[in-house]
């Protein structure tokens, strides 16, 4: 396994440094053809979302100082002499703990002033609390290496843990009883209203444990001897258990492009639909980045691979973790472009898609309708409430996406909760105020001028 560490200056710095090195080889390699910034129309889509569904991790924007009662080797030493004492309720800082059950996490549901009626809530528990939870149930006793360490905060002098709970079932009617219920994390990032900030940073917390958790149980043994891991840094990495090996491990990121194909000559964009896909939904090609490959390469090469679409100019947009996917790939990081094709006749690999088809971006349009968005929100948001309830309701997503006439909607995009969404949204509405944010297109001149600006 091989850890790659960034440390990336500011955008503006990243594009001088792009395009200075870019117009050298021009003058030493002509041949290069490379086109100077100006030459390239810019995109740049903004709409009220504080950051991309996933990210934006409240608990991880401020690290405290390491000699700090709640910075995370303070808090794991205090949480083992926890662990061991039974009068520890009152203490402080108070630990709060979210428990994971075959990776989604425990929630509840309430009633709300906003825009959907319903909204749902972490499920944090106590330690304590949850010690005595799983007594009742004849639990597992808990450990120090049971628990991860997710952030805090210096204002509510409180830290918070997550935990797998899913070789504990008795825990399932306990919760139940306190109307508590472990939710499908796709479940809650539908029903997430994404104009509520509380809301979203939820959602990013629990995207944040749930991909740790998997990777910690994808991660049980060393990969270099096959000797057992321990977990370290209150399960920040993991190490190897074999003292002649003691190999680090860290969670492993595995990067996705994701590319809004744009034919510009007939003012086009192509989208695609898979075979898991639910009836009507199209979305943007994506691809696995492969070793020894650039981001701009595995947009080409995804692109020609799965369409026979040559891609000339690759743009970047904006980036969002994704740990919906599947358990086996819990880390994954979706890196957004705009990709302007060379060619546009369309050959479909069928095994990589179902289909792949040419709109207009008046039929982009029309399948990017806000109300129907909101109504996937409405209906998720009240599955939630009614398995919390223990009536789980099943609907299927495909339902949820129907015109008010009542007549299903021709095709429709994935919702604000995924950057492909707003891919298409930036090439759509180019020049037109969306959710009540105006969007610009612009013509960058300046090498220090912004590329994107998505938040």
């Amino acid at each position: 396994m091989v850890k790659l560490f960034f440390n990336l200056p500011s955008t503006s710095q990243t594009i001088f440094s792009l395009f200075s090195f870019s117009n050298k080889l021009s003058s030493q390699f002509p041949s290069l053809q490379t086109r100077p910034l100006s030459q390239y129309k810019r995109t740049i889509m903004s709409i009220n979302l504080h950051s991309h569904v996933f990210a934006g991790n409240p608990l991880r924007s401020k690290t405290p100082n390491p000699v700090n009662p709640i910075s995370l080797n303070s808090a794991f030493e205090t949480l083992k002499c926890r662990i061991l004492d039974s009068n520890n309720n009152s203490l402080s800082p108070n630990f709060k703990v979210l428990p994971l059950r075959n990776g989604r996490p425990l929630a509840s549901s309430s009633l709300t002033e906003g825009n959907l009626g319903l909204s749902w809530n972490l499920g944090w528990i106590g330690l304590g609390e949850l010690k005595g939870i799983l007594v009742n149930c004849g639990g597992a006793e808990l450990s120090g290496e049971s628990f991860l360490y997710l952030g805090s905060s210096v204002e509510d002098d409180e830290v918070y843990w997550a935990i797998d709970v899913s070789d504990e079932g008795g825990l399932v009617a306990e919760f139940d009883s306190m109307k508590l219920c472990f939710v499908e994390l796709r479940t809650l990032m539908v029903a997430t209203d994404w104009e509520d900030l509380k809301a979203m940073g939820n959602l990013a917390i629990a995207g944040h444990a749930r991909a740790l958790l998997e990777w910690h149980n994808l991660s049980r043994f060393c990969g270099h001897c096959g000797e057992k891991t321990v977990p370290k840094e209150a399960g920040r990495r993991k190490q190897c258990s074999n003292e002649s090996c003691k190999k680090r491990i860290y969670p492993r990121l595995d990067p996705v492009v994701i590319m809004l194909v744009i034919d510009r000559e007939s003012d086009r964009a192509l989208l695609s639909r898979q075979s898991r896909f639910v009836p009507r939904m199209w979305s943007c090609l994506a691809g696995f980045i492969e070793p020894g490959e650039s981001l701009e390469e595995a947009v080409r090469r995804e692109t020609w691979e799965e369409t026979g679409i040559e891609v000339g100019d690759v743009v970047y947009h904006s980036s969002q973790p994704w740990p919906v996917g599947p358990p086996s790939m819990p880390c994954q990081l979706m890196v957004g472009f705009f990709a302007y094709a060379n060619s546009v006749e369309i050959n479909v690999d069928k095994e990589e898609l179902e289909d792949a088809k040419w709109y207009s971006r008046e039929d982009v349009r029309k399948a990017l309708t806000f109300a129907e968005y909101k109504k996937a929100q409405k209906s998720s948001a009240a599955k939630v409430e009614q398995m919390c309830k223990g009536v789980e309701k099943t609907h299927s997503l495909a339902t949820d996406f129907n015109v008010e006439s009542g007549e299903l909607a021709p095709m429709f995009v994935p919702g604000p909760y995924a950057i492909a969404h707003h891919l298409i949204t930036s090439w759509a509405f180019p020049d037109k105020k969306l959710n009540g944010v105006e969007s610009l297109e612009c013509h960058s001149k300046q090498p220090s001028g912004s590329v994107s600006n998505l938040y």
